[in-house]
């Protein structure tokens, strides 16, 4: 081929760009204080592994992650967390509607959750939607 001359593919040769990532954010000084001290507190619970992932600390129930915690970087905004609940039950859903804190979106097609952790009080509230996360991250799938 001669130097300087686009060749064109077909279709099916062309380069597929990568969707977009979120948006990241640095962690604020006390999202990581939090993040720390949530991730200590899950430490203890059974089965469950924190692993470093991309800025995160992910959290794990067997092979099933179901929540991700900032360290340097956050997703949403500088003091947000990520859990995924699968199977929610329609209380849960509404709750998880009605709070102003939460928001949601899709990724790898698994519905995520965000939780914007404004003060120290919402730790406890933090720790039960988690823990919801990591009972549903225990039950299994039913197979089709």
């Amino acid at each position: 081929m001669k130097r300087g001359v686009r060749q064109n593919r077909p279709n099916s040769q062309r380069a597929i760009s990568a969707p977009s990532r979120p948006k990241s954010f640095p962690v604020s000084d006390e999202m990581k204080a939090w993040s720390s001290a949530l991730a200590d507190e899950i430490a203890g619970w059974p089965n469950c592994t924190a692993r470093s992932f991309f800025g995160f600390t992910a959290l794990y129930r067997g092979s099933r992650m179901f929540a991700a915690l900032p360290r340097t970087r956050a997703l949403w905004t500088p003091n947000s967390l990520a859990f995924k609940l699968e199977g929610a039950k329609p209380e849960i859903c509404r709750r998880l509607e009605n709070d102003r804190r939460i928001s949601s979106t899709r990724m790898e097609n698994a519905r995520w959750f965000a939780f914007e952790v404004g003060r120290a009080g919402d730790l406890h509230e933090v720790l039960d939607w988690l823990g919801l996360a990591y009972e549903a991250a225990g039950k299994r799938k039913k197979s089709g």
